[in-house]
């Protein structure tokens, strides 16, 4: 792996711990301060609501400025809201006002920031080594990296308050996992970050911006795939936050095992690293199709676990089963996902969907805890296991998934009308098999 690569990760991984660890510390930081349970709460709505939010421009911004200087940018910001906590609190003391106007602006500023990483990838990939599978190996790796991070980051959290309390340092430690983020970004290539030239718009400023924006959501709209794909996520994303913060919490603590809580998604997260890692090492030998297929019938399979709460191993056993066949799923969307894009459209694309998959969670929350309520922990199981079971055979039969293999070429241009659009780069695999369609 060349040394840009290597850096992007180095940096893409010092931002996800320095999130891990802001989720576990600043909520208990609220609680200590504010000592309301109510509080916590409405921090994370209002945070989540305003990523989603952010989502919606974060994509103009990362097709006009340069991605590379946008993701330092966004964790130079994001280091700066959480050291701020410590000085208000020293001069003014902290406040639910503070936290949530603090809180919301970390959440905003963070969005921009993880679509600009996105887009970088491809770039890094266009400009080393590795022909034909350099994408597939580079998504790969950031995705076992992200779920490296998912089970070390709130764990050390935990560890930095359990060592030194809810002090100054905790906080300032956190922040200095984003700067370090934004100081590693330095020494990626600064050719991934540039921006494809755009054609000057007619009207004014906000006009082109709202066009740009209608474009977007137009091109996800109408490719199928990419549409698919970011349905597919979204599904998952309100499956898992379902399960995090209502179905599991409830279920362990009726089996009197509340400490097992967080080991279903630490069990997928498992999973997932061994996924991601066995995709990284093996991409091109086995048709996307064939990946695709054991990731759809691995979710059938692990939620059909999970969601029976069976026993709490049959659950955990569910959950990594999720994890290690999905894995790989997930890592050759993301690549048909950059390979379907084109690259102007592409901070925007990303933005959308991110906007899409943020607020997935809220749609499922509430509903699931009212059936919980009302119909028992088991009928709340079957409901997830039925959602994630009919997307992945909707996914299975749709025409769009069954031509993973096909050669794919990225639009020059970024109109999502455009019916013929004339190659930018097409994108063959002539190493992959295709017996598996």
């Amino acid at each position: 792996m060349t040394a840009s690569r290597t850096t992007f990760f180095v940096s893409y991984g010092l931002s996800l711990l320095g999130q891990g660890i802001a989720s576990v510390v600043l909520p208990l930081i609220v609680l200590a301060r504010t000592g309301d349970v109510l509080a916590a709460g409405v921090l994370a709505t209002a945070t989540t609501t305003a990523a989603a939010l952010a989502g919606l421009v974060s994509g103009l911004l990362v097709d006009r400025v340069d991605r590379r200087r946008v993701s330092i940018a966004c964790d130079v910001l994001a280091a700066g809201a959480v050291a701020a906590l410590p000085v208000v609190d020293a001069l003014v003391g902290l406040d639910t006002g503070w936290f949530l106007l603090l809180g919301v602006i970390g959440a905003v500023i963070r969005v921009p920031g993880m679509t600009a990483r996105e887009t970088l990838l491809p770039a890094l990939a266009r400009l080393g080594p590795g022909g034909p599978a350099a994408l597939d190996r580079l998504v790969a790796t950031r995705e076992t990296v992200g779920n490296v991070l998912i089970l070390t980051g709130p764990g050390l959290g935990g560890l930095l308050v359990a060592v030194l309390g809810l002090s100054p340092v905790v906080m300032l430690a956190t922040a200095a996992t984003s700067l370090l983020a934004a100081v590693t970004a330095l020494g990626v290539d600064p050719r991934a970050g540039a921006v494809p030239p755009r054609e000057a718009g007619s009207g004014g400023a906000v006009r082109r911006a709202v066009t740009d924006l209608v474009d977007a959501w137009r091109f996800l709209a109408r490719r199928r795939l990419v549409l698919g794909a970011t349905l597919l996520t979204a599904v998952l994303a309100a499956v898992l936050g379902a399960l995090q913060t209502t179905l599991m919490p409830a279920y362990f603590s009726a089996e009197g095992l509340a400490g097992l809580t967080g080991l279903t998604l630490s069990a997928i997260a498992g999973g997932s690293i061994a996924g991601s890692a066995l995709y990284a090492a093996v991409a091109g030998r086995l048709a996307r199709r064939t990946w695709f297929v054991l990731g759809m019938v691995g979710l059938l399979v692990g939620f059909g676990a999970v969601g029976s709460i069976a026993s709490p191993w049959v659950v955990l056993g569910g959950a990594a089963v999720v994890g290690l066949t999905y894995a790989p799923a997930a890592a050759l969307l993301g690549v048909v996902i950059v390979e379907e894009t084109p690259d102007a459209l592409r901070g925007r694309v990303l933005g959308a969907q991110n906007t899409v998959v943020l607020a997935a969670p809220a749609v499922t929350s509430a509903p699931l805890a009212a059936v919980a309520a009302g119909a028992g922990l088991p009928v709340a199981g079957l409901v997830l296991a039925v959602l994630v079971g009919v997307a992945a055979l909707l996914t299975l039969v749709a025409p769009a998934f069954r031509a993973l293999d096909a050669p794919r070429t990225t639009p020059a241009t970024p109109h999502p009308d455009a019916p013929d659009p004339a190659p930018l780069r097409t994108t063959t695999r002539p190493d992959a098999p295709t017996g598996a369609r």
